[in-house]
């Protein structure tokens, strides 16, 4: 497969990935606002625009989603431990990048 159709493969499943550049982790395991107000969370999701460590949607505060909502980066991964899968808000879809290689839809 050429190097042009991979990529419209990955674009066909998150119209996002094309703008995804390395991001640096603001917290190394916490949700550095549900510290602040002396919350517990769920697990955790990274901002793959600007490294945003936040909590998921099963915790009580859902601050992945609440930084999504104020900021409109689209993507957010997984930050736990052993899973590799993605969540893009706009497009609404789920998927595992495999060391921004091969991307295929959950």
């Amino acid at each position: 497969m050429a190097e042009n159709e991979g990529l419209a493969s990955q674009m066909a499943i998150c119209s996002h990935l094309a703008d995804v550049e390395p991001v640096t982790a603001d917290s190394a395991d916490s949700c550095p606002e549900c510290v602040a107000a002396g919350d517990t969370w769920v697990h955790l999701r990274e901002c793959q625009s600007c490294g945003h460590i936040g909590c998921c949607d099963s915790s009580a505060n859902k601050h992945a989603t609440a930084h999504y909502e104020a900021t409109g980066h689209p993507l957010v991964r997984s930050y736990e431990p052993g899973e590799g899968w993605w969540w893009c808000y706009e497009d609404g879809v789920a998927f595992e990048v495999e060391g921004m290689g091969p991307v295929r839809p959950l």
